[in-house]
């Protein structure tokens, strides 16, 4: 049950896509559109929350996130708000790359265990994508008192803000799974934030 005067954040993975499908980074690229099997899961999502009553909905400038916020939007009436801060990392260098192939890189092999120390060659490091991430979802929850809000994002950003939220070291966001079109709902109250779900998929058709 939502607690009085609380604001209630979705935060949203976009659907599936061939990059994510082949293991494939698409970064920041343009151009990255959801695939049938993502575009079926945005439908499904979208139906899940047909009965919510949603105030706003914000996702990161990628088509993909913008596809998935829009099977969501059509049935509120709401137009998406585009918050760059969203966005999926900044790969750098390694834009584009499949992730077999970047096994025997150092600052790869560094983020499965010492996350908290890697920057991106030519790209952003896991703090700076936690501080952009945590500073968008609180800066829209203080835009939003007392409502329902759905943020449409990419799966490290989520990670790294639900592990903020649960006071977990970063270096141990990996831990934590985030689906596509999956759903983590956070709960801002005016004493305390609460974890209700991480990567709920009940509404997936198999």
């Amino acid at each position: 049950m939502k607690e009085e005067n609380s604001t209630t954040v979705l935060l949203i993975r976009h659907g599936e896509n061939d990059w994510t499908k082949n293991h494939r980074l698409a970064g920041r690229l343009p151009g990255v559109h959801l695939n049938e099997r993502g575009q079926q899961q945005a439908k499904s999502l979208g139906w899940r929350l047909v009965n919510s009553k949603i105030n706003a909905i914000y996702a990161s400038p990628l088509e993909r996130t913008v596809e998935t916020a829009q099977a969501i939007a059509e049935h509120h009436g709401l137009e998406i708000q585009i918050n760059p801060n969203l966005i999926e990392t900044d790969f750098g260098q390694y834009t584009g790359k499949f992730l077999n192939e970047l096994t025997e890189e150092k600052s790869w092999q560094m983020l499965q265990s010492y996350p908290s120390q890697v920057r991106f060659p030519d790209g952003e490091s896991i703090y700076e994508m936690q501080a952009r991430m945590v500073q968008a979802i609180n800066q829209v929850v203080l835009r939003h008192p007392a409502e329902t809000i759905v943020l449409v994002s990419h799966a490290d950003p989520i990670k790294v803000a639900v592990s903020h939220y649960l006071g977990l070291h970063l270096d141990l966001f990996q831990r934590i799974i985030i689906s596509t079109a999956s759903m983590t709902t956070l709960n801002f109250t005016p004493s305390a934030i609460h974890i209700l779900a991480v990567n709920d998929t009940a509404h997936e058709v198999i």
